[in-house]
């Protein structure tokens, strides 16, 4: 399998390259169970974010990063689900296409939880930024609460997303057109 060789918060990590589709291939970035360079990026990450209050990820791959940005600031995180959870109460939804999943998903936010946020500073965290798609979901699932988003972050950029200057991120991350 053709590799992409990255380094990434001081560490050397070799992503396997996969097809999108007949003209498009993308490098998979996986956080999960990469313990090293969870703890390198949150913290590295942490250096780059605004003040805040709470962390906002979606399920899943940002769990990881969510949890130790978290256990390093000392600071609570929320999970955006990708199901409706029989525990949830009145929870909200979004619908979201992402370029790494073929289907649209739907995000849930227990209100619950949604309160917690409400007035605070938040920053939304996920593991690859992309098309932003994920990130404006999380945004229109808090924004139902009027929290106030203080910083978008990632570990990669991808593509484009490597241009905005309204996000926060350790690494650019190419695409490979063929």
């Amino acid at each position: 399998m053709k590799t992409h060789e990255m380094k990434i918060a001081g560490l050397t990590r070799y992503l396997p390259v996969c097809p999108v589709n007949e003209h498009l291939d993308i490098a998979g970035f996986v956080i999960l169970g990469d313990v090293e360079i969870t703890i390198a990026c949150a913290a590295e990450l942490l250096k780059k974010c605004p003040d805040f209050d709470f962390i906002v990820t979606a399920e899943a791959k940002g769990i990881p990063l969510a949890y130790e940005m978290a256990r390093q600031s000392g600071k609570p995180y929320l999970v955006c689900r990708k199901g409706a959870k029989l525990y949830m109460t009145d929870p909200v939804s979004i619908t979201v296409r992402s370029i790494t999943t073929a289907r649209i998903q739907t995000l849930f936010l227990d209100s619950t939880e949604g309160e917690r946020i409400r007035g605070k500073r938040v920053l939304v965290l996920d593991d690859v930024i992309s098309t932003g798609e994920s990130l404006k979901a999380i945004e229109a699932l808090i924004n139902q609460f009027d929290a106030n988003i203080v910083g978008r972050a990632a570990i990669l950029a991808e593509g484009d997303a490597a241009k905005r200057d309204d996000i926060i991120f350790l690494e650019p991350l190419p695409l490979f057109f063929k």
